[in-house]
């Protein structure tokens, strides 16, 4: 749940590498939440898919999570996928990048559920799921992305964030931008909309899994939710 006290100012970095947590926004791809769009998940993701193909197995599992923490419970969304040996770097990434997508969008559903609203307003939030796609491209494709962004300055950031209101009032339940004009410039929609994605963020296609598949096996046994404390 980003809450103004989040957004950074931009002026203080030269690349977006240094930021490990907090808000930034991005005239390309909208307000951005730098813990998700970190990356560590997809490090890891990617390291179990290279464990795998290092194996003598004709099949390897790798897991994929995601979490948030409510005071000491810790709960999330996770899936278990079993892939056949012998893929491609690029299909490495595109199996992990449909993995993201399918966790993220149950992991977001999960926030919205009925129970958690009273703590959090996280579900779906604008900055969600582009962070993840960002976080995803930032491990894979690595250089810094600071001016492709285009970073605000925190002024026009916090401009933004006071005559629209918070992030988490607009949903956004896909992986295009969503987009703020400045209200400090004349612009012609007056309200946030839908962006594209730059092309560095279009390299990878995520895998499209087939009735019967031999190379992604996806038993629904093996996914569920995460619960803990801590």
């Amino acid at each position: 749940m980003s809450k103004r006290e989040d957004i950074l100012d931009s002026s203080k970095f030269s690349s977006e590498k240094e930021i490990r947590h907090g808000l930034i926004y991005s005239e390309i791809l909208g307000w951005l939440d730098m813990g998700h769009a970190r990356g560590d998940d997809i490090r890891n993701l990617m390291a179990q898919f290279s464990q795998g193909e290092s194996s003598n197995k004709a099949y390897y599992e790798v897991r994929y999570e995601q979490t948030m923490r409510i005071s000491r419970f810790i709960t999330g969304r996770f899936n278990i996928w079993q892939i056949k040996k012998g893929r491609s770097l690029k299909e490495r990434q595109s199996i992990a990048l449909a993995m993201m997508m399918s966790t993220a969008i149950a992991f977001e559903n999960w926030q919205s559920m009925i129970w958690f609203n009273w703590h959090t307003d996280s579900g779906f939030s604008g900055e969600d799921l582009i962070s993840n796609l960002f976080g995803f491209y930032r491990v894979n494709f690595p250089r810094n992305y600071w001016e492709e962004l285009r970073i605000v300055s925190r002024e026009a950031a916090l401009r933004r964030w006071d005559h629209y209101g918070p992030v988490g009032n607009f949903k956004n339940t896909g992986f295009l931008p969503l987009l703020f004009p400045d209200p400090a410039q004349k612009f012609l929609c007056p309200r946030p909309f839908k962006g594209n994605l730059p092309r560095f963020m279009t390299q990878i296609s995520p895998y499209k899994i087939i009735d019967n598949d031999e190379i992604v096996r996806i038993n629904s046994k093996k996914a569920g939710i995460t619960s803990a404390v801590g």
